[in-house]
């Protein structure tokens, strides 16, 4: 007898009807669509990271090797056929090139440095522009998610809201069941904004050092052209580097010696005839 009393018990147990498919499902197409809306975001807010970052990465690289070969170059045509050819660094390199062989040919007042500095800067920006395209999608989603899953919480609270007032009873569990059903949209529309406004202020924090890579780059440049090529920045390789490191150890080693080091000065009386001894350190 207790044991079939047990078995109809457990026969009768509730089952579980709330849960995200069941969200889903008694959604609609509003909570599908709401819900297809995100995973588009979600998506593409780490299709652009990812890319953006290799991007990133491939020109940080390039600089390394503008740094330690480019300016070995006798002239920046022949270092400009030893960078990538679709890189950012050859673009400023035959844009330069190209702005001082159409500056020959004009005939009006402009002087060269203007336009040399103005062909660069357009070089710049257009490099620049590229850089940054993406993100504006970044900080849209990294904006509008959360209102997005929460006007699918709106909708779902409603929705719940009319089947209680149809079913007539507004106790616990009638109430958080599809409440809590509805707050998954917002949960979800969190979890889509924060990693796209993370990457978004890491990509720009990121590109804002490139800029300032570029930047100096022309820089470099334009003295190079206006100095018919005397001025060069100094090349640091890895052994002049390690050198330097060298030197720099060395150096408060040498100066504590000399700071210690002791002189003895001997003088000798012309009226006594005594020899004196007096010995200075230096401090």
């Amino acid at each position: 007898m207790t044991l079939e009393l047990l078995a109809a018990a457990g026969g009768a147990a509730p089952q579980n009807q709330f849960g995200f498919m069941e969200a889903m499902e008694q959604g609609g197409i509003i909570a599908w669509s709401i819900f297809g809306i995100l995973v588009i975001m979600s998506v593409g807010s780490f299709y652009i990271l990812f890319t953006k970052l290799l991007e990133q990465q491939k020109i940080m690289n390039q600089y390394k090797n503008v740094r330690s070969s480019f300016w070995r170059a006798n002239s920046l045509q022949e270092g400009s056929s030893k960078l990538d050819k679709n890189s950012a660094w050859r673009q400023l390199v035959d844009d330069a090139v190209n702005a001082e062989q159409q500056h020959s040919r004009m005939n009006d007042s402009l002087e060269a440095h203007d336009w040399l500095h103005g062909t660069l800067a357009r070089s710049e920006a257009s490099i620049n522009s590229k850089l940054a395209g993406g993100l504006p999608f970044l900080a849209t989603v990294g904006a509008t998610a959360p209102f997005v899953g929460l006007l699918g919480t709106v909708i779902g609270i409603y929705r719940a809201l009319i089947n209680i007032g149809l079913a007539g009873s507004a106790s616990i569990d009638k109430v958080a069941g599809p409440v809590g059903e509805a707050l998954i949209m917002t949960a979800i529309g969190l979890l889509v904004a924060v990693p796209a406004v993370l990457a978004y202020n890491w990509l720009q924090q990121r590109n804002k050092r490139i800029a300032e890579m570029l930047s100096g780059f022309s820089t470099d440049l334009l003295a190079n052209i206006n100095s018919k090529g005397a001025i060069k920045p100094a090349v640091m390789t890895a052994t002049s580097t390690q050198q330097a490191g060298a030197a720099a150890r060395t150096a408060p080693a040498t100066a504590a010696a000399t700071t210690g080091a002791k002189t003895t000065t001997t003088s000798t009386s012309p009226v006594t005839g005594t020899t004196t001894s007096t010995t200075t350190t230096k401090r």
